[in-house]
């Protein structure tokens, strides 16, 4: 470290998330291609299993771009786990319905995604653990519950292919 760099008072916040978090991505993403998902596709039957919901709806919930859902729709389409179909409630809208199949993938993934989120939970003691999740509940609630206006977005990190 050289003179000029300035000292840190606070630990680092945003590496600390960012890595945590792309771990955790990382896992998840290997976890759910054993059955042939991507975190996008669990998140889309989830979701979709839930209630009629639309899929700028389901984007949103998933925090994807318009394209990317589309695309992710359309792999779930081919694989025959979910179908675009006219809404019950709004004649002009298309809802994202999933199949038998899909149902029984979803139980599937949602257990594999519990087991993933286990497993890093499981890595605390019970007590830290449930300061940790109350911690990042209220954080998320509150202080970092919207991202803060900008005129020039942040973007996300890509992903690095390898």
């Amino acid at each position: 470290m050289t003179a000029m760099a300035p000292s840190r008072t606070e630990p680092d916040l945003s590496f600390l998330l960012d890595h945590t978090s792309h771990v955790l991505r990382t896992r998840m993403t290997a976890a759910l291609a054993e059955i042939g998902l991507t975190p996008r596709m669990h998140c889309v039957l989830v979701h979709a299993l839930e209630e009629e919901r639309t899929q700028i709806q389901l984007a949103e919930i998933g925090d994807m771009d318009k394209t990317t859902m589309v695309v992710t729709v359309d792999a779930l389409e081919k694989a025959g786990l979910a179908e675009r179909r006219p809404s019950s409630r709004d004649r002009r809208a298309r809802i994202i319905a999933v199949t038998e199949e899909g149902a029984r993938v979803a139980a599937r993934s949602q257990e594999i995604a519990d087991g993933v989120h286990q497993a890093a939970l499981g890595a605390l003691p019970r007590q830290e653990r449930e300061v940790f999740l109350s911690a990042l509940n209220r954080l998320v609630t509150g202080h970092l519950a919207a991202p803060a206006e900008n005129p020039r977005p942040v973007r996300r990190a890509r992903e690095r292919t390898k």
